[in-house]
């Protein structure tokens, strides 16, 4: 039988996504002995969700994306299209017979099966924090966390959570793979100062009044640290994301298998040691620190008092900001 009178191909079914991974998956389908035996080549067409063409399918005699031998199923895919981190993702597959003429002998385009590539895991999560801590500069002392917001929040934090400040679910912004982004709760600080002054900055673009709180209720023996974030946003200062939770809490829980964890007194962006007198608390002095700290602080810990100076520096706000994905500091080999 020759393959101009060969049985046509079998049209791919029941596809199957498994082993996802922030930039690689594996897919396997259902084929006959017969058409296994004689499949040479495999289609695959994947696309974003978002950008799907519901005419992309209509030459179905044309490879659309990638051309593979055939292999064993599952076939892993990985590196051809660069994939994101938690990203939604159309794939099809057509199984193929390359015939002596260098033509195609194809099956019908599978159905179209949709997926979510998954975080970074927890080995992309050591490149980045590498990449981090070369940015990170030298470490300056300080002595207060602070949160800048507008008086209403202050006011409802007062009103309705009997003066504790809740934590809330972690925004989008940052690298797309972190595992902390609109999965962990928590309550953002700075830490950062001044060089000239010691003291934190007096412009904020997050609102005219300033929580403080002496560093060592956030920052002690007893809360561990983690790294999720370092990232920027198509300017020349970087911003590195950082986790506090309380040893045991439900915060640390989920930290402890999905972020590097860091040594309270010896790494490169916020330490605590103790001294003679006092402690040491000490902030990196050449990125932007976000410190997340995962349980409700009470406003009566610290207080509430009026910033000097601006509070419109809006260019500067992080809430769903979105990565320079071109930066070469802050990026990593595997998708943005």
């Amino acid at each position: 039988m020759t393959e101009m009178d060969a049985p046509p191909l079998a049209t791919p079914c029941n596809i199957q996504i498994c082993e996802v991974t922030c930039d690689s998956f594996r897919i396997l389908w259902d084929m006959s002995p017969e058409d296994s035996a004689r499949t040479t080549h495999f289609f695959i067409d994947l696309s974003r969700k978002e950008s799907r063409d519901p005419n992309r399918f209509k030459h179905r005699d044309v490879p659309t994306k990638l051309v593979a031998k055939a292999v064993p199923l599952p076939m892993a895919v990985r590196g051809h299209w660069f994939l994101s981190p938690r990203t939604e993702y159309c794939v099809a597959v057509q199984t193929a017979v390359r015939q002596p003429d260098g033509d195609y002998l194809v099956s019908e385009w599978s159905q179209v099966v949709e997926f979510c590539t998954g975080d970074y895991a927890m080995e992309h999560l050591q490149q980045l924090l590498n990449k981090a801590e070369g940015s990170a500069g030298r470490l300056l002392k300080f002595s207060v966390f602070y949160r800048n917001q507008h008086p209403d929040y202050f006011d409802y934090v007062r009103r309705e959570c009997g003066g504790l400040m809740r934590p809330a679910l972690k925004d989008i912004s940052g690298s797309h793979g972190s595992p902390i982004n609109g999965k962990l709760q928590g309550v953002f600080f700075s830490c950062n100062t001044e060089f000239d002054t010691g003291l934190p900055p007096q412009d904020s673009p997050y609102g005219p009044l300033r929580f403080q709180i002496p560093a060592g209720h956030l920052l002690n023996p007893n809360v561990s640290l983690y790294f999720a974030d370092f990232y920027c946003m198509y300017t020349a200062y970087h911003y590195v994301v950082l986790v506090l939770a309380p040893v045991g809490s439900e915060g640390d829980d989920f930290c402890r298998t999905r972020l590097p964890m860091l040594d309270l007194a010896s790494n490169p962006f916020l330490t605590y040691a103790e001294g003679a007198a006092e402690p040491r608390f000490c902030h990196a002095s050449d990125v932007i620190l976000e410190v997340l700290f995962t349980e409700p602080v009470p406003l009566d810990r610290g207080g509430v008092e009026p910033i000097r100076g601006h509070h419109q520096l809006m260019s500067l706000t992080t809430a769903d900001a979105k990565k320079d994905p071109s930066c070469k500091v802050c990026n990593i080999s595997v998708g943005r």
